[in-house]
């Protein structure tokens, strides 16, 4: 088995549980045979690779900068204040997305996430999602985008984007299971104890 690299972009004022629920089910997921030989590797990536300071004052050193960072086969964009205001307006923030999407097999965001892969032109022509409270100003500033709303995530082959906050779960969850298949994601949900309606 090839172990997958996952990095999950991370900026100040990044909302906790977009970052935190994928990491947690993608670095926990693993053959039920194989405990210890996880599908994924998840990594963190921020601009400068300095210590951020995520909402309500969380501080996180993530492990890689945009200088050092490794080969990622999927990259995660989390949401929060700090995605749809400072970061929105960060242009290498935006062109390291592009970047990304120009050979990871997937690119996935995480509530307000949607609005920078809005802004990095990669929602453009297909359907997506974000916060319910976010769902007008996508569909307000990014024309080009199908919103669908009262979705937990939105599939669109190599772009994945999720609700808010606890969506991005669900999300990761769908992604295990494109992957591996509904007994790694079943294996997975019970080890943490998370509910979830498995996919056919």
């Amino acid at each position: 088995m090839v172990k997958k690299t996952v990095g999950i972009l991370l900026f100040n004022e990044v909302e906790v549980l977009d970052f935190a629920g994928p990491y947690e089910v993608l670095s926990l997921a693993a053959p039920p045979e194989e405990r210890d030989n996880h599908f994924f590797h998840v990594v963190t990536v921020s601009e400068t690779g300095k210590q951020i300071r995520a909402r309500n004052g969380l501080t996180v050193k993530p492990d890689y900068s945009f200088v050092d960072y490794p080969y990622l086969d999927i990259v995660i964009v989390p949401g929060g204040y700090g995605a749809e205001t400072t970061e929105l307006t960060n242009q290498n923030v935006i062109t390291w997305i592009k970047e990304q999407a120009a050979h990871t097999e997937l690119i996935a965001s995480v509530c307000t996430g949607a609005l920078l892969l809005a802004k990095a032109g990669l929602l453009d022509s297909k359907a997506a999602t974000t916060h319910w409270m976010d769902v007008d100003r996508l569909e307000a500033e990014f024309p080009l985008v199908s919103v669908k709303r009262g979705v937990k995530f939105v599939d669109e082959g190599r772009i994945i984007t999720s609700a808010g906050i606890s969506a991005g779960i669900d999300m990761s969850f769908h992604i295990l299971t494109r992957l591996y298949g509904v007994n790694a994601t079943a294996d997975t949900a019970k080890s943490m104890e998370y509910e979830i309606k498995l996919e056919d």
